[in-house]
């Protein structure tokens, strides 16, 4: 049986570290984007706000597929950082995280999570291309079926998470 997670959507939620790291994280889609991949950043922060990892999207330039940003910045952060620093940071991610970074997450014990667009307006933007569509679950669906209690704070700072993403699809 799992434990809920918390909602807290409101981009009012966001204390000042919340929303200079998530813009961090979106200042990363943006350097994805220019250097040829899909427009995704993520930041790992501590529970004193020390920075532990960020990365980019990087599938485009590696072929991986998994190279999503969150994963790459858990790759990061995980062979240097135990597990009690990783369960005590957020993640903040310029996008929702897909199911597979949701599982990352999970696997990592990080229990905080903060994202700006979320998964419906990726989709807008994505399209109806076979090749760009996502699981249709959200970060929330998966983190609510682990034993574990996540906070989630998400959408936030919407408009700013979304630029990268304008011309971005191929449809």
């Amino acid at each position: 049986m799992s434990l809920p997670t918390a909602f807290e959507a409101s981009p009012e939620t966001l204390d000042e570290r919340d929303a200079l790291y998530l813009r961090r994280a979106i200042a990363l889609s943006a350097q994805a984007r220019e250097r040829g991949n899909r427009p995704f950043g993520a930041v790992i922060a501590d529970a004193r706000g020390r920075v532990l990892a960020e990365a980019c999207n990087s599938n485009g330039e590696s072929g991986d597929c998994t190279a999503h940003a969150e994963v790459n910045a858990l790759r990061l952060a995980a062979p240097s950082h135990a597990r009690e620093v990783l369960a005590g940071a957020t993640m903040y991610a310029s996008g929702e995280p897909c199911v597979m970074c949701a599982g990352a997450i999970f696997w990592s014990g990080i229990r905080r999570v903060v994202f700006g667009i979320d998964a419906e307006r990726l989709r807008d933007f994505r399209g109806d291309v076979a090749r760009q569509q996502d699981i249709a679950l959200s970060c929330r669906d998966v983190f609510d079926a682990s034993p574990q209690r996540f906070v989630v704070h998400g959408p936030c700072l919407v408009e700013e998470a979304a630029a990268p993403h304008q011309g971005a699809w191929a449809s």
